[in-house]
């Protein structure tokens, strides 16, 4: 299965970025470059759709730290919603689920703290 992100501005401010398919070492650059963009365009605020990612390796986990560093270094947040299966498992394994503030069910961030 191929990947892609997707993505457009939330109400309220910031983005979410739309993932679908498999995110490991052949397909991350394409998630690090959606997060550079963004970031460059100064979007300081991600919240990441995982309900159509059917698999993520820890190339893909490893985007999502770095983008969480990124953004965070300029004051704001990263963060990850509606994983299932094998995706939410390892979120959970690895404790990038706390790490990143994951939520199963697509629960707006902006409206927990983001600190």
């Amino acid at each position: 299965m191929t990947f892609s992100v997707s993505y457009a501005g939330r109400d309220g401010g910031g983005v979410c970025l739309r993932l679908a398919g498999e995110l490991d070492m052949s397909t991350a650059g394409e998630l690090t470059a959606a997060i550079d963009r963004l970031t460059a365009a100064g979007e300081r605020r991600m919240l990441l759709d995982l309900s159509d990612l059917t698999f993520c390796d820890s190339t893909g986990m490893a985007v999502f730290v770095r983008g969480d560093n990124r953004v965070a270094a300029d004051g704001g947040w990263l963060r990850l919603v509606g994983a299932s299966g094998r995706v939410d498992r390892v979120l959970r394994v690895t404790g990038l689920a706390d790490v990143l503030q994951y939520q199963p069910d697509s629960i707006d961030p902006a409206s927990r703290s983001a600190s």
